[in-house]
C-alpha cells in the first residue's frame, strides 16, 4: 500500500509550536489551562503542546489523559483529573486527528458535567469529515481526503503524519 508524507518531523514541530501560540493568545489572561489529551496520541501532542507552552508562557499547564473505547465512545469515558480539578477551568481538548468528530464529540460531553471557564479542542490533522457538529479550534492542517484515505500520525524517534 503506498504511504505519502503529509507532514514530516520538522513540519509537525513547526504545527504544535503554532498551535501552542494560539492557545496562549486564547487563554492569556488565564492563570492555569488544562490539556486534555484523548488516549493515546491526542495526549502525547497534549504533552509536546505543554512542552511548547511551558517555552511561551508562565501559564500553568495541567494535562489530563482521557481514555475512552474509539470504537464505542458511549461508554465510561475516564479522566486523570477529577471534576475538581477541571472545574471552572479553561480546557483544550486535544485528539491527534478529527475525523467524524466522535472522540471529539464524547469527550467534550464528559467536560460538560461542570462549570467550565472556556472550552477549546486542538487537533494536529482536521479531515473535515463530520458526523457530528464538533470542530476543531486550533489545528494543524486540514485534508480534503476521501472516506477510503486512513491518516495515521506517528509520534517516536522521527515524527510523522502519512496517508494511505
Amino acid at each position: 500500500m503506498q504511504q505519502d508524507i503529509i507532514l514530516n518531523h520538522e513540519q509537525i514541530q513547526h504545527k504544535i509550536k503554532r498551535i501552542a501560540y494560539q492557545i496562549y493568545e486564547t487563554n492569556v489572561n488565564e492563570t492555569e489551562i488544562i490539556l486534555a489529551g484523548i488516549a493515546d496520541k491526542g495526549y502525547i501532542l497534549a504533552v509536546r503542546l505543554q512542552q511548547e507552552l511551558h517555552s511561551i508562557s508562565d501559564i500553568k499547564i495541567h494535562l489530563c489523559k482521557i481514555t475512552m473505547d474509539k470504537k464505542e465512545p458511549f461508554g465510561t469515558v475516564q479522566t486523570s483529573l477529577t471534576k475538581t480539578e477541571y472545574t471552572n477551568k479553561s480546557i483544550v481538548l486535544v485528539d491527534d486527528v478529527l475525523n467524524t468528530g466522535t472522540s471529539l464529540m464524547y469527550g467534550v460531553n464528559h467536560f460538560l458535567s461542570v462549570p467550565v471557564k472556556r472550552f477549546k479542542t486542538a487537533v494536529l490533522v482536521n479531515r473535515n469529515h463530520k458526523k457530528y457538529p464538533v470542530k476543531a479550534d486550533f489545528k494543524g492542517v486540514s485534508l480534503s481526503t476521501s472516506l477510503n484515505d486512513h491518516i495515521e500520525v506517528s509520534f517516536g524517534k522521527i515524527d510523522m503524519v502519512s496517508l494511505t
